[in-house]
Parts: structure tokens; C-alpha cells; sequence
């Protein structure tokens, strides 16, 4: 049995949610203790009587951009489809490139909005390591202006094979985004509304922001036998001076620093990398795996995880191997919604 082998687990797919629910904070939530090692079950909405006065809630505020996209080769009528990876100077884009057959540098790819009614071109200049190619839009122009007219919401293929729907360009996207540039949403954020924002201020519960662009690395699996030779992806994070003062007061004071995320314990234990938490902006490739000693992060609160992914290691991590597991047991047997449109866990 490798290392990875022990993150794996059965799931009926029908417990896979393909779509949020009518509001946000009625999502079931798993409450983990890790004190007691006690499991119970409430709903994101009980968050204002889970947490106490002085804790402190800490958001992912990334904008998911309309990255994925849709069309066919100009030269051979195929369906291709694509993820806008990152834009480069002189107006290049990188993009992960899927179709049938072999693509070859100079054909053209007409992409095709999912109303079908904006189209642009992309020319293939190069292909570069990892399925990307380096492409050229046409017309040229700012990237985000021209994804927001053709692209796509990048929902992960176990929701409808990625296919969107018209309400997913909202529900797919924290109330609280504010800074585009993730392919994949934050997704323990989407169950917080502006209502229960204002509820748990209301109870004393402090809030913050950082910023972790989720990358394509959100859709490699693992492939290495031991965890220690899995190449993490390197992603963008950005933590104000501001919200370092506001975790060491909360922490003075006797709360909690709560993660909402797998991103966010990524980004706050990155900034406290050098023994104590500081600010910082820059790429992360942090890879959290047992054993690792959590610096930054008091409580976290999450999504269930696919099977053998680097979330789920995180979460084990974070919460114990043992108790983790029985938590999943528990959230199968009782029927939770996983993943991204799914419900949550609450770890203390």
C-alpha cells in the first residue's frame, strides 16, 4: 500500500452535489471536536452559537473568473474545450488545452460563449509542458474583458461534467469575492450569506480577509507514490499587514483564528513560515502533510474532499488521521452533500 492509498474512500455518487442549495447557510454542517474527539451535526447557519466571542473568521476573497472554455478547430470542425491557465506579456495567454486528435502550432480555435452568442479566436503558438499552450486571442485585448465575454464558469467536472447553467455564474462565487483571478471558487466560503455575516459580527466573531488565487493545481491529482515527491503547484497569496494585527489581536485575547478553507490555512500558514505570522505577497507551494505543525490556524472550517487529493491530507492533518476519517464515515452514513456545492465540516 502506498502513502496515497491511505487517503482513499468510497462515495456514492449520488451523494456528489450538482447544485447548491436555495440558501447558502442551510448547508449540514459536521461539528469535529478534536478536545473530546466528539462528532455532531448542525448547519452553517448555527455558526454565531459554534464559535465564540473573539474569534476571528478568515475569508479566501479571491474572484473566480470565467476561465473555462468552450469551442471547435477552425480547421477540423472538433470540440475542444479549455482553462484559461494565466495571460503573459505581449498579450499571450496560457491555456489548458483538451480535444480529439493532435493540435498543431498556427491552427485556430473559435471560442464560443455559453449563450453562443460572442465568439473570439485563439491562435496556437506553442505547447508547453502540462497540456498548456501558449495562444494568441483574437481580437487582442484585456484578458478578463475578453473572458468575461466568452468564457466560462470552470465548475469541476463531478458537477453536470462541468457543463454551467446560468445561476452558477452567481452561486459560484463567494458573496464576499473581490479580487479576480482563481479558476476554482474557495468553496467553504459559498456558504456564508450577508445576513449571517452581519449575525456572527452581531455575536462578537471578528472577520478578515486574504487572498489565495486557486490555480490549475486544484485539478492534478496525485500521482506520486510517496507524498514527499508530489510537485505542489505554486499559487499567488496576499496577506495585508492589517489582517496580521487583527489575528494577534484576536489571539491576545483569547480566540480563535478560524480558516474558512483549505486555501486559507495554506495562505496563513505560508505568511507564519518563518515562526510567526507576518505579512506576506507571493507565490505558495505549500504542501501540508503529516507531520506538520500548525503555526497559524486555530480552526478550520471546510468542505469534504475528494479521495486522494492534497485537501483531504490537509484536513487529516489538521484534524487528527483517526477522527478524520471517522468524520467522513459519519458524513457518508448520514447522507451529506460533498464537494463544492456540497456541505461542511467544523473543526475545533
Amino acid at each position: 500500500m502506498s502513502e496515497l492509498d491511505q487517503y482513499d474512500y468510497h462515495l456514492p455518487r449520488e451523494l456528489i452535489a450538482q447544485e447548491p442549495l436555495a440558501r447558502r447557510s442551510d448547508a449540514r454542517l459536521l461539528v469535529v471536536r478534536r478536545d473530546s474527539e466528539s462528532i455532531s451535526h448542525a448547519h452553517i447557519r448555527d455558526l454565531p452559537e459554534l464559535l465564540g466571542r473573539g474569534d476571528i473568521l478568515v475569508f479566501n476573497d479571491t474572484r473566480v473568473i470565467p476561465a473555462r472554455l468552450v469551442g471547435r478547430r477552425v480547421r477540423t470542425g472538433a470540440r475542444w474545450t479549455g482553462l484559461f491557465v494565466a495571460a503573459e506579456e505581449h498579450g499571450i495567454w496560457q491555456v489548458l488545452s483538451k480535444t480529439r486528435g493532435k493540435l498543431e502550432p498556427g491552427e485556430s480555435i473559435e471560442v464560443i460563449s455559453w449563450d453562443t452568442r460572442k465568439k473570439i479566436e485563439l491562435k496556437l503558438l506553442a505547447k508547453q509542458a502540462g497540456g498548456i499552450w501558449a495562444v494568441l486571442p483574437e481580437p487582442e485585448g484585456d484578458a478578463l474583458e475578453l473572458l468575461a465575454r466568452v468564457g466560462r464558469v470552470p465548475l469541476p467536472p463531478y458537477i453536470r461534467d462541468g457543463e454551467m447553467v446560468e445561476t452558477d455564474v452567481s452561486r459560484y462565487q463567494t458573496v464576499f469575492a473581490a479580487r479576480p483571478g482563481a479558476v476554482a471558487a474557495p468553496t467553504a466560503g459559498l456558504h456564508f450569506t450577508p445576513e449571517l455575516l452581519a449575525q456572527l459580527e452581531g455575536a462578537g466573531v471578528d472577520s478578515s480577509h486574504v487572498t489565495l488565487h486557486v490555480g490549475i493545481g486544484t485539478f492534478r491529482p496525485i500521482t506520486a507514490e510517496r507524498l514527499a515527491d508530489h510537485p505542489m503547484h505554486s499559487e499567488w497569496c496576499d496577506v495585508s499587514a492589517e489582517t496580521i494585527e487583527k489575528l494577534h489581536a484576536a489571539r491576545q485575547r483569547g480566540g480563535k483564528v478560524v480558516a474558512v478553507g483549505t486555501t486559507v490555512v495554506r495562505t496563513l500558514e505560508t505568511c507564519a513560515s518563518g515562526g510567526s505570522l507576518a505579512p506576506y505577497s507571493g507565490p505558495t507551494d505549500l504542501f501540508i502533510r503529516p507531520p506538520y505543525s500548525f503555526r497559524a490556524t486555530d480552526a478550520l472550517l471546510t468542505n469534504f474532499h475528494l479521495p486522494r487529493s492534497t485537501l483531504l491530507i490537509l484536513v487529516r492533518a489538521f484534524g487528527g488521521d483517526r477522527l478524520i476519517r471517522q468524520a467522513y464515515e459519519q458524513a457518508i452514513a448520514e447522507r451529506y452533500r460533498f464537494y463544492s456545492y456540497g456541505d461542511a465540516m467544523l473543526i475545533i
